[in-house]
């Protein structure tokens, strides 16, 4: 008698869907919240009088307000057009290239048993009878298709909810710094518990479904799950590339011709660059981030229920513990839910000095009471002991173990977190000592600048190496995966304070260009510059989260291949080993350039513009921003398919070529170099951002000594915050991805490698 878990599976089968429609409806619930905040005129009470006048104007004296907020309207409806009409365009070709690949992945593992409709011995255990290759290759396309499609629904959501709140932030703004923080937090938490909600439910429906036909062959069931996470980051690829490109191109621009040479602040409404700017952080940050996430979520519960399909839960078909990734993040929505209010409604921010800390503490919360919600799952839906597959034998493991698996990747997040807001944050000394270097000009920010993204890989990839080495002992590759799940748990509030950033950060561009007082321009401020750090701070999470899915989808490929061991002392593995290390220099080379042409063609287009536009400058002409809309639109559509080819091919071709020991080389070269290129450079271009915006604010002694704004100093930042752009914004971000799409995407083709891969030592 196999011992089963307290939570019957009708229990599962309640709360999984259960929490996800709970996670819906507290979307929807906080974008009514913000809504309530209106674009339109102003509202005229039952005695005639203007209901504006008394809550918006306690420090706006004499401006216009119903001007304010027309403007403020007029150029949310620009800020939203853009990046709707580029996102439109960017899924167009998206699109193509979905079908395009839908159809390699039937046709590949079709063919591994011919396209035969017969039943198959099964991978793991020979002697019971499994579905055909054929079924597999169907249901590994559907699955890709819906991954792909969720993952651009949550990117467009995010980026619709992050343009309907800005202007909103702005015009909140006025009655006062914490008004202004809960609607970006409440917009940010918008999109995370839609797109935490929306991944797990989709999940659980194509579990569902496809076992209607699968029935007990959970194994043939589990692998073509697999496509949903392939499909998740196929898209999150380009939507972070494109997007990328997209906003540094637009941004790089603005601030060399606006900033350094016209010497006019950053987001002047004269600068032609700043509506294309605007738009950038809409599609880069926020949607190309959703998409990003959602991906990791996909293919860390897809490298779970792999290994777990092949363990004891998927043997003796215990739904409940099989399910247990499911549940992880069905409690983790809830866990969420409850730390948001501590933002929203239980305290709230007062003065600008609160900002940072409110964020840092929904990180804290969040983490301490997901801790405890992965103590009950893992009591109630896991029996007491269980066996994991291990390469070829099944490991005994206990409940707890499982349990500490999770937490430590969970707290994992948290350090990786906190080391990186130290890093990149101007209130600790790292950022304090690039400002200082820009006293002697560029070079010195640049060198203290890349100093210190090297030196910020140090305790991150400890803490990587640690929660590997614990979670490896405790459960195997389970345990890699469900440590990655467990840092990707508390995804709805990361999310949320990740898309804060961008709203922070449009809101105080809008403030700039409605010409609003100087007062509420340093408001804003406040709320983007702890956005810059907490954006950061997601990055690191989301880079750190892919190291621990790519080892699982690797640990799992390596399974499905039936490879027994990599060995790194044999030529076929270590040609892949260095090949593979070298493929994210190859990826940043590409998108860096790509940002670099797209920005020369912006920088010509601005200056064009202030030239032969009379009356620019004056303020009395209107900038042409149509036109570098356009611009980055196409050159980030253009730019976009050659790094995303790089990434999508490397693994076809190595697999079929070159079989799967090569392949199982390039996997983990690429990841050991992936994380350590992805941490350094975000945490450097976070710096050198954030040195920027420490000598504008002035905020102590020393930075006045390196200020005011146009000062040598101040220039030499914004040369070092420009260099930083392409690297924290286009290819740092991008490569998380690169290392886990090229593990993901190894797993789906592994039955076709594993039957027709290595032509050429085949030949030769």
């Amino acid at each position: 008698m196999v011992e089963s878990a307290l939570l019957p599976d009708l229990g599962t089968e309640i709360f999984i869907p259960v929490c996800a429609v709970i996670g819906i409806a507290f979307a929807l619930v906080q974008w009514l919240l913000v809504a309530k905040v209106k674009l339109s005129g102003v509202s005229v009470s039952a005695d005639g009088k203007s209901e504006l006048k008394d809550a918006f104007l306690e420090e706006e004296e004499g401006i216009n307000d119903e001007a304010v907020v027309r403007k403020c309207a007029e150029i949310q409806s620009a800020i939203s057009e853009g990046a709707t009409s580029f996102l439109f365009t960017e899924y167009q070709y998206v699109g193509i290239f979905m079908v395009a690949f839908a159809v390699i992945i039937f046709l590949f593992l079709g063919s591994v048993e011919g396209f035969s409709t017969k039943y198959q011995p099964c991978t793991y255990d020979s002697t019971k009878q499994c579905k055909p290759a054929l079924a597999t290759a169907i249901f590994s396309t559907v699955s890709f298709l819906l991954g792909a499609i969720t993952s651009l629904v949550s990117g467009f959501l995010g980026m619709k909810i992050a343009t309907y709140a800005n202007a909103r932030t702005t015009l909140e703004a006025r009655k006062g710094v914490g008004k202004a923080f809960i609607i970006a937090f409440r917009s940010g938490a918008v999109m995370g518990f839609l797109l935490a909600a929306n991944g797990l439910l989709v999940l659980y429906i194509v579990i569902n479904l496809f076992k209607i036909y699968y029935g007990d062959d959970w194994e043939g069931l589990f692998e073509s799950i697999t496509g949903y996470g392939l499909g998740g980051s196929s898209m999150a690829l380009f939507g972070r590339v494109g997007g990328g490109i997209y906003t540094k191109a637009a941004d790089v621009g603005a601030d060399l011709v606006g900033k350094v040479e016209r010497n006019i602040p950053e987001d002047d409404p004269r600068n032609p660059a700043v509506i294309a700017d605007n738009v950038g952080d809409n599609v880069g940050d926020i949607a190309g981030m959703g998409s990003d996430l959602f991906g990791s979520y996909a293919e860390s519960s897809c490298a779970a229920l792999v290994v777990a399909s092949i363990s004891s839960f998927g043997i003796n078909h215990e739904f409940t513990a099989m399910l247990y990734p499911l549940l992880v993040s069905s409690i983790g929505i809830l866990v969420c839910l409850v730390t948001t209010l501590f933002a929203t409604d239980f305290f709230e921010v007062k003065s600008v000095k609160e900002i940072e800390p409110a964020l840092k503490k929904q990180l804290i919360i969040s983490t301490i009471l997901m801790t405890v919600g992965i103590a009950i799952v893992s009591f109630v839906a896991l029996p007491s002991s269980f066996t994991i597959y291990n390469f070829g034998a099944q490991k005994e493991v206990k409940s707890w173990q499982l349990f500490l698996c999770v937490a430590v990747g969970l707290w994992a997040g948290l350090i990786i977190g906190f080391v990186t807001e130290y890093y990149t944050s101007n209130a600790y000394s790292p950022v304090q000592d690039v400002a200082d270097s820009c006293r002697t000009g560029a070079a010195t920010n640049v060198i203290f600048g890349l100093a210190l993204g090297y030196k910020s890989v140090i305790i991150p990839i400890f803490a990587i190496a640690a929660s590997i080495f614990v979670s490896f002992s405790f459960a195997a590759m389970y345990g890699i995966a469900v440590a990655a799940l467990g840092m990707l748990s508390t995804i709805a509030t990361g999310l949320a304070i990740d898309a804060y950033g961008p709203i922070s950060d449009n809101a105080g561009g809008i403030a700039e260009m409605a010409g609003m007082s100087h007062s509420i321009r340093e408001r804003t401020d406040a709320l983007d510059a702890a956005g810059n750090t907490t954006a950061a701070i997601g990055k690191g999470f989301a880079i750190g989260s892919a190291a621990l899915v790519s080892l699982a989808l690797f640990g799992a490929f390596v399974s499905r291949a039936g490879i027994s061991t990599v060995d790194v002392l044999t030529p076929n593995v270590f040609i892949g080993l260095i090949v593979g290390a070298m493929l994210p220099y190859w990826f940043s080379a590409m998108t860096m350039k790509s940002v670099g042409s797209a920005a020369l063609k912006m920088v010509e287009e601005v200056r064009r513009q202030f030239d032969t536009i009379p009356g620019i400058m004056e303020g009395t002409a209107k900038p042409d921003y149509a036109t570098c809309v356009k611009i980055s639109t196409d050159a980030s559509i253009k730019e976009m398919i050659p790094p995303g080819a790089l990434v999508m091919l490397t693994p076809l071709i190595a697999g079929t070529f070159f079989g799967v020991e090569t392949l199982s080389g390039v996997l983990a070269g690429a990841l050991v170099s992936g994380v350590q290129v992805a941490i350094s450079a975000s945490n450097t271009g976070g710096a050198w951002d954030n040195a920027k915006k420490y000598i504008e604010a002035g905020a102590s002694d020393h930075a006045l000594s390196l200020g005011p704004k146009g000062s040598d100093p101040h220039k030499a930042a914004v040369i070092g915050d420009t260099i930083g752009d392409p690297l924290k914004d286009t290819s740092g971000p991008s490569l998380n991805i690169l290392i886990k799409l090229m593990a993901v995407e190894s797993l789906v083709f592994a039955p076709f490698f594993a039957a027709h891969g290595g032509l050429l030592f085949k030949i030769f």
